[in-house]
C-alpha cells in the first residue's frame, strides 16, 4: 500500500510533466533551504539568488509544465524558510493591483471584441499580400498603440487575432468544416498534406507575434504613460507628459527607427526564425472563410461587428485620456459588448475569464520573487557600485545593469529600486540635479529595450510565452529569446549609444 501510495504521489505530483523535471523542482526545493543555513552571513543572498534563476528555469520550460505550479512551490518555500514574508509579497500585489485588475478584466475584454478583430484583420491578412508590409504593419501599429495603450492590452489583442487566424486554419486542415465544433490544440486529425503548410502558418504567425511583441516595448519607451516605469519615473523627476516625450526623444525616435529596419532586415534575410511566408492553401481557406462570412452575415451580425467597433473606439479614447485604471475601463468593456450583443448566460460570461486567470496568479507568484530580491536587497551592491562612479562612466554602467537585471527581473522594480537609490543620491549631493536627470533618461531607455531579450522583464513578453497562443505557434521560451536576440542586440546598442551621446 505504501509503495502504491509513493507511486500515485510521484504520478500526481506536477502531473504529465517529465519525470526529470519534477526531481528538478524537487532538488531546487531541498537546495534552498540547505544555502541559506550554510551560507552563513551571505545565506539569504545566496539563496535569493539561486531562487530567482530556478523561477527563471520554470518559465524556460513553460510548455513543458505550467509555471504557477512549480514556481508556486518555490515562492511559498521562499516563505517558509524567511526569504521573504507574507507582508511584503501582499505589498508588491497591492502596489501592482493595476495590473492584476487589467488581466482579469480587459483580458476578457478583448475577447468579447474577436469577431470585430477577426473581421478587421482578417480582411488585412487577405489583403496585403507582402510579408514584409505585414511585418512592418504589425511592429509600426503596436508601437503606435503602446505609446497611448499598455502594451498588455495590445498584446491581448494580437493573441486574441492570432488564435482566430490559426482556429480558422487548423479546422480546415483537420478536415472540418467552419462550423464544426474542434480542439485546435489536436494535430491527430490534420490530413498528411496539410501538416508542411500548417507548420509554415506556425512560423509565420510566431514572426508576427514577436514583431509585434518588440513593436510594444518600441512605443512603450516614448511616454509617460507606455509603461508603469515610465510614470513611476516621471513623477519622481517632475516630468509633464510632454517634457517626458522630449527628454527621451533623441533616444526614442531613432530606436524606434532602428527596430523598423531591423524587422525589414529579418524578414528578407530570414534570420533567428523569421521571414515564414503565408501559405498559399492558408490564404485560400482565409479566403474562403471571408467570403463565406459575408455570405451569411445578417443584420445581427453586422450589427455585433458594429457594437464591438464602437466599444472598441471607446476602449481606445477612454485608455488615451486615462479615464480610469485599466483594469476597470476592460470591466466596461465587457459591460458593453455583452449587453449589447445579448450574451448574458454566465457560461460564456466565464469562458472569456479562461485564458487571463492562470497568468494572474502566475504574476502573484512573480510578485513574490520580486519580494525575495526586495527584501534580500540582491540588486544592492551593483547600485553602490555605480552610485561610486562618476560622469559618463557612471550613466553607461547605470544603462548597463539596469538593462541587463531588467532580463532577468519585473524592469517595473528594477525601475523602482534604481531610480529610488538615484533620487535619495541627489538628495544627499552625490549627484548633481543635471546628472539625476541623465540617469533617470538611461534607467527608463534600459528598462524598456533591452527587457525585450526573455520574457522575465516585458510582462507582456510573459503574458505571449503563457498565453493558449504560445503551444499552438510552439513558441517556447528558447525560441522566444532566439527570436528576440537580434532586436535585443541591435536596439540596446543603439539605445546605449544615443544615451551617451545625448545625455
Amino acid at each position: 500500500m505504501g509503495s502504491q501510495l509513493a507511486r500515485a504521489l510521484g504520478q500526481d505530483f506536477l502531473g504529465r510533466s517529465p519525470v526529470w523535471y519534477k526531481r528538478t523542482i524537487v532538488v531546487f526545493l531541498v537546495l534552498d533551504p540547505l544555502l541559506l543555513l550554510l551560507g552563513g552571513a551571505h545565506g539569504g543572498f545566496l539563496a535569493g539568488w539561486a531562487l530567482v534563476a530556478e523561477f527563471i528555469f520554470t518559465l524556460v520550460m513553460a510548455l513543458r509544465c505550467y509555471p504557477l505550479q512549480a514556481g508556486g512551490l518555490l515562492a511559498l518555500e521562499a516563505v517558509a524558510i524567511g526569504l521573504t514574508s507574507t507582508e511584503a509579497v501582499y505589498r508588491e500585489a497591492v502596489a501592482d493591483f493595476p495590473v492584476i485588475l487589467l488581466l482579469i478584466f480587459m483580458v476578457a475584454g478583448i475577447y468579447f471584441l474577436r469577431d470585430m478583430l477577426l473581421f478587421v484583420f482578417t480582411k488585412l491578412l487577405v489583403g496585403v499580400r507582402s510579408k514584409l508590409l505585414l511585418s512592418l504593419g504589425f511592429t509600426f501599429t503596436a508601437a503606435f498603440l503602446s505609446a497611448f495603450l499598455d502594451a498588455l492590452t495590445v498584446t491581448a489583442v494580437i493573441i486574441t487575432v492570432a488564435i482566430g487566424f490559426y482556429g480558422v486554419y487548423h479546422k480546415v486542415a483537420s478536415g472540418k468544416g467552419f462550423d464544426d465544433e474542434h480542439d485546435h490544440h489536436d494535430d491527430a486529425l490534420v490530413t498528411d498534406f496539410r501538416r508542411g503548410d500548417l507548420t509554415r502558418f506556425r512560423g509565420f504567425l510566431r514572426s508576427l507575434m514577436m514583431h509585434a511583441a518588440v513593436g510594444t516595448a518600441l512605443g512603450g519607451v516614448t511616454t509617460e504613460v507606455g509603461e508603469p516605469q515610465n510614470l513611476l519615473i516621471s513623477h519622481v523627476v517632475g516630468w509633464n507628459f510632454g517634457e517626458f516625450f522630449l527628454h527621451l526623444a533623441p533616444i526614442s525616435m531613432p530606436v524606434l527607427a532602428v527596430g523598423l529596419l531591423t524587422c525589414v532586415a529579418l524578414e528578407r534575410l530570414k534570420w533567428f526564425g523569421y521571414g515564414d511566408e503565408l501559405p498559399d492553401s492558408v490564404r485560400e481557406i482565409m479566403e474562403a472563410f471571408e467570403l463565406r462570412e459575408v455570405e451569411r452575415r445578417d443584420p445581427a451580425g453586422t450589427l455585433r461587428i458594429v457594437v464591438q467597433g464602437l466599444v472598441a473606439v471607446f476602449l481606445i479614447l477612454a485608455l488615451a485620456f486615462h479615464v480610469a485604471e485599466v483594469g476597470l475601463i476592460g470591466l466596461a468593456v465587457i459591460i458593453l459588448a455583452t449587453a449589447f450583443t445579448g450574451v448574458t448566460d454566465e457560461g460564456r460570461l466565464g469562458h472569456a475569464f479562461h485564458e487571463a486567470l492562470p497568468f494572474t496568479g502566475l504574476l502573484v507568484v512573480f510578485f513574490a520573487i520580486v519580494a525575495v530580491i526586495q527584501q534580500q536587497e540582491l540588486f544592492a551592491p551593483v547600485l553602490h557600485a555605480v552610485l561610486a562612479m562618476e560622469g559618463r562612466a557612471q550613466l553607461a554602467a547605470m544603462f548597463a545593469v539596469s538593462g541587463l537585471l531588467s532580463m532577468i527581473s519585473d524592469n517595473v522594480f528594477v525601475a523602482t529600486v534604481y531610480i529610488t537609490g538615484v533620487k535619495t543620491a541627489l538628495d544627499t549631493g552625490l549627484v548633481s540635479p543635471d546628472q539625476f536627470n541623465n540617469l533617470a533618461v538611461a534607467i527608463n531607455t534600459a528598462t524598456n529595450i533591452p527587457s525585450v531579450a526573455t520574457p522575465n522583464g516585458q510582462v507582456a513578453f510573459l503574458f505571449l510565452l503563457t498565453s493558449g497562443l504560445a503551444p499552438l505557434i510552439r513558441l517556447g521560451y528558447g525560441r522566444m529569446v532566439t527570436m528576440a536576440l537580434p532586436y535585443t542586440v541591435v536596439l540596446s546598442a543603439t539605445a546605449f549609444a544615443m544615451t551617451l551621446i545625448t545625455q
